[in-house]
């Protein structure tokens, strides 16, 4: 059967990283050491990770920029890395960005401007004209338009085209999780972290309860499987009530160089394995093994590498053993 592919819809921005020897107080001034720029978002970051990935695989990135210096690097960004740009729209908005204040060594400090992304939702996708296995949408709570309406519907019609669909959050403490709820039953694949799944539940993170919270997403309306990645490991569900978990890596001292993208890196190589129609632990190790990658480098894409080399990569670590 023909690999048409994976859409990736949603929130597109660019991080502008400042790098700083200490945070100042307030009133203080302190210089600037180092400046860079770098795309994220989930189509960028799930993007991108996904050609590294999986090469020979056709990616589709759809969303909104602005027609600027910041949107003309995004496209340029992913069209060198062969991620397909013809459906992102150039508005007369500012292409959203995030002003990173990362203190050497230490955290960082995020100031994000909404701009294009924000806008983006329905009339934005022209999706008679999708011919892709799966549609991914990312991030929920994070797309104002998507958050309010547009996100139900359009999961409702790429459904009603045959796609299955896909979905993603970002983590913030917040009573809004009830508004992704009513969008799970024309969700195909809900991939989330702990605590997200935890905040649309009501049940508390604790890893002991992670299958529980899978099997409630289940029933909230999931239609094919719940994944769910924590530090320590992940866990799939799928409608038939089968669990599957599988421990994180031990990596070697030293080894992580950044977190930035990591949940990204692990959706790309689970929806990778969907994809590839593979079985839940073996789409839960190709997750697992994407994350160890992209935790080797500071930026989000730059430790992705094929997924061949990556478990290669991996074959020497031990796994974490999850007391389910």
């Amino acid at each position: 059967m023909e690999n048409k592919g994976i859409a990736i819809a949603g929130s597109i921005l660019v991080d502008e990283i400042n790098t700083v020897s200490k945070y100042p107080a307030e009133g203080e001034l302190t210089q600037i050491t180092a400046v860079s720029k770098a795309v994220g978002g989930c189509v960028p970051n799930v993007g991108i990770d996904l050609k590294k990935i999986f090469p020979e695989l056709n990616v589709y990135a759809i969303g909104k920029v602005g027609k600027d210096e910041n949107g003309n690097f995004v496209k340029k960004t992913l069209n060198q890395n062969r991620v397909n740009t013809d459906m992102v729209k150039a508005t007369e908005q500012k292409t959203s960005f995030t002003q990173v204040i990362s203190v050497s060594g230490g955290q960082r400090t995020f100031f994000t401007f909404p701009g294009a992304s924000a806008d983006f939702g329905i009339d934005d996708i022209n999706i008679e004209n999708l011919n892709v296995d799966i549609f991914h949408l990312g991030y929920f709570l994070l797309l104002d338009k998507v958050d309010n309406g547009d996100g139900i519907e359009i999961l409702k019609r790429v459904k009603k085209k045959g796609i299955n669909t896909s979905i993603d959050l970002v983590s913030e403490n917040s009573d809004r999780y009830n508004t992704v709820l009513p969008c799970l039953p024309y969700t195909d694949y809900l991939i989330i972290n702990e605590l997200e799944a935890g905040h649309l539940t009501g049940i508390l993170p604790e890893i002991k309860n992670i299958p529980d919270i899978a099997k409630k997403l289940i029933k909230f309306g999931v239609n094919e499987k719940v994944i769910i990645h924590f530090p320590s490991g992940s866990v799939c569900a799928d409608s038939k009530g089968n669990i599957t978990a599988l421990g994180s890596y031990i990596l070697p001292k030293d080894y992580i160089k950044g977190t930035t993208g990591a949940g990204d890196a692990f959706c790309a190589g689970a929806l990778v394995g969907i994809n590839r129609g593979l079985a839940d632990e073996e789409i839960l190790a190709y997750g697992t093994e994407c994350a160890a990658m992209a935790l080797s480098t500071k930026d989000a894409t730059g430790g992705l590498v094929d997924i061949n080399t990556a478990f290669n990569n991996c074959r020497d670590f031990e796994r974490n053993k999850l007391c389910l």
